[in-house]
């Protein structure tokens, strides 16, 4: 729950970030002065990406989270005894440790989600944020994909 609230601090933040600087691409704008107005086009456009980069996060969020919930209803998430930091974070070396057999398994099974799935979390427990999250983008193509076809 307390992700939750960060992530709704964070959103609100970067919201009023954007409302800021589009006020300031408007004044820019409408300057009436060339390099004025340039500034004011190139400013609008960050508030574009900043939108478009917040809202592929959250529905990245929002998906990922659903799987969890469907894997914990099938009882289907990892139950490996691992050592955690005061933080909840697991510690990096139990997470090395269990790393290897759910890399097998999705090497043995590439078109399951659920395989791709675990893998994330084992990539995270062993710190590596960035190909967790490709694990999880995987899974969540692939669950999308069987979602489509049954």
């Amino acid at each position: 729950m307390s992700a939750r609230i960060g992530v709704a601090v964070m959103a609100a933040v970067l919201a009023l970030y954007i409302v800021l600087v589009a006020q300031r691409g408007w004044l820019l704008l409408t300057s009436g002065e060339p390099i004025g107005v340039a500034m004011g086009v190139a400013i609008f456009v960050l508030p574009v990406i900043a939108v478009w980069a917040l809202g592929r996060e959250l529905w990245f969020g929002v998906r990922a989270e659903r799987l969890g919930r469907r894997l914990e209803a099938e009882d289907s998430l990892p139950d490996d005894e691992v050592s955690v930091r005061p933080s909840g974070r697991v510690v990096r070396d139990d997470g090395d440790a269990v790393f290897p057999a759910y890399a097998a398994d999705v090497e043995a099974h590439p078109d399951d989600w659920r395989a791709w799935y675990r893998l994330g979390l084992a990539y995270d427990a062993a710190g590596d944020r960035r190909r967790a999250r490709e694990a999880v983008r995987k899974a969540i193509a692939l669950e999308t994909a069987e979602r489509r076809s049954a």
